[in-house]
């Protein structure tokens, strides 16, 4: 069955949200690159391909359902923040609103009937769910070092450790 045109181009705006995360994530690792925090930098770099997989995933979805990937204009990112835990905050509040976006998705594919747009869906569901924790967890943490010298290199090098 090919997938219905209402659900395709709703997934080819998600591909936007994960691309645009990517880019977003992609330009947090910079933002720490030029404050020598290469932790955080590496850290966003993964998140930030992590991102460019879950575009693919759904782009390799639409393809797979017989529809047609239309990309989009990608927004220019943040570039500058007016500290290192406003970073983590942004970064938490990008998850919460990919999270209501993938929702907002899985309510669509039940209202239309499209079981197998809701299977693909409860990975994202499952995933978001992870990267919500792990993004309030970051936020909590740097609260808790409250910007002291050797929190922030400790939470550096922690966070620089991730595969």
């Amino acid at each position: 069955m090919m997938i219905k045109p209402k659900i395709e181009k709703a997934l080819n705006k998600q591909v936007n949200v994960e691309l645009t995360a990517f880019y977003s994530y992609l330009s947090m690792a910079a933002y720490f690159e030029s404050h020598h925090m290469q932790g955080f930098a590496k850290w966003y770099k993964v998140q930030s391909s992590e991102e460019s997989k879950h575009a693919m995933k759904i782009y390799d979805y639409i393809i797979s359902r017989g529809g047609k990937v239309i990309l989009m204009a990608i927004e220019a990112p943040e570039t500058q923040w007016k500290s290192f835990l406003s970073v983590f905050e942004v970064a938490y509040a990008q998850e919460l609103k990919v999270s209501a976006q993938i929702n907002d998705l899985m309510d669509m594919a039940k209202n239309e009937h499209d079981h197998a747009t809701e299977i693909m869906l409860q990975w994202f569901v499952t995933e978001q769910v992870e990267e919500e924790d792990t993004a309030n967890s970051n936020v909590e943490r740097f609260k808790f070092i409250k910007n002291t010298t050797e929190g922030i290199e400790t939470l550096d090098r922690e966070l620089g450790a991730r595969k």
